[in-house]
C-alpha cells in the first residue's frame, strides 16, 4: 500500500481528484486530496495574502498534521510548482514526486516563467474579487485550457472552478535544498496535446523522470482518463516497491 497526496492545479480544488482517488482507494492505497487556500471549498477564505508560498505551506502543514511519511506527492499543472516547493520544505516526508501534466520549475522560477504561453493567455482574463487580483477563464477558453470537451465533464467542473489569485502564478519559487530534493524519485505523466505547446527550451523537463508516461488526452487528465492515470500510478508503486 502507498500513501498518495494529490495536489490540484490552478482554479481547481481537491474535488477534481474524486474519480482518481476512488480508483486508487479501490486498489488498496491511502489517498488524500487537500484543497489549497482560497480555492474550491476554501474559496470563501480568499484574501490578498495568498500566494505560492501560502500553497506550499498548506501542503507541508497538511503532511505534518496528518503525520504522513514516504508519500507519493502528486501535483497537476500549477500543482507542480507547489509539490516542488513542498519537497524542498518537507524533504523527510516525501518519498516520490508525481508530475501530472505539471510544471517543472527550478529555483527562482515562477509559473509565468515555465508556462509563458498559458500565462499570457490567462493574463487577459484578470479581475478583482474582494480586493484580490484573480484570473478566471471564460467558458470557451477554459474548455480548451483544461481539455474538457465533454459538456457533462465541463459543466460538473465549471460549477466548482474558482478564480485563482494571480500572485500564485508570478511569485518566484525559492528552494533551499534543491540538490537533495532532485534526488527524490519522480514520475511524469504527460498529456500529448500539452507536450506540443511546451516551450522548446523547457520541453525536456517533462521527460526528466524515473518513470515516464504519455497519455493522449486533455490537460485535466484526472477527469478525462482517471482509470488510465490510476493504472499508471499503481504501476509506479509496484515498480518502486519491487526495487
Amino acid at each position: 500500500m502507498a500513501t498518495f497526496v494529490l495536489v490540484h492545479g490552478g482554479m481547481h480544488g481537491g474535488w477534481c481528484y474524486t474519480r482518481l482517488a476512488a480508483l486508487l482507494r479501490e486498489a488498496g492505497h491511502e489517498v488524500h486530496c487537500p484543497t489549497l487556500s482560497g480555492l474550491g471549498e476554501r474559496r470563501h477564505m480568499l484574501h490578498a495574502g495568498i500566494d505560492l508560498d501560502t500553497h506550499i505551506e498548506d501542503i507541508a502543514s497538511y503532511l505534518f498534521h496528518e503525520d504522513l511519511h514516504d508519500v507519493y506527492l502528486a501535483g497537476h499543472s500549477y500543482g507542480g510548482m507547489v509539490i516542488t516547493g513542498v519537497a524542498d520544505k518537507a524533504l523527510e516526508r516525501v518519498g516520490h514526486l508525481v508530475f501530472l501534466d505539471a510544471s517543472h520549475p527550478r529555483d527562482g522560477e515562477s509559473l509565468t516563467d515555465v508556462a509563458p504561453g498559458m500565462m499570457d493567455m490567462a493574463h487577459g482574463f484578470m479581475r478583482v474579487e474582494n480586493g484580490v487580483e484573480v484570473v478566471e477563464l471564460p467558458d470557451e477558453v477554459a474548455v480548451q485550457a483544461f481539455g474538457l470537451p465533454d459538456p457533462e465533464d465541463y459543466a460538473w467542473a465549471k460549477s466548482r472552478l474558482s478564480p485563482q489569485p494571480w500572485k500564485c502564478f508570478t511569485q518566484k519559487l525559492r528552494l533551499t535544498r534543491e540538490a537533495e530534493m532532485r534526488r527524490i524519485p519522480r514520475t511524469s505523466i504527460n498529456c500529448t496535446p500539452t507536450l506540443a505547446v511546451r516551450p522548446d527550451a523547457l520541453r525536456h523537463r517533462s521527460f526528466e523522470a524515473d518513470h515516464l508516461f504519455e497519455i493522449d488526452t486533455g490537460h485535466d487528465l484526472m477527469l478525462t482518463e482517471p482509470r488510465k492515470v490510476a493504472d499508471m500510478l499503481i504501476e509506479v508503486v509496484a515498480r518502486s516497491q519491487a526495487t
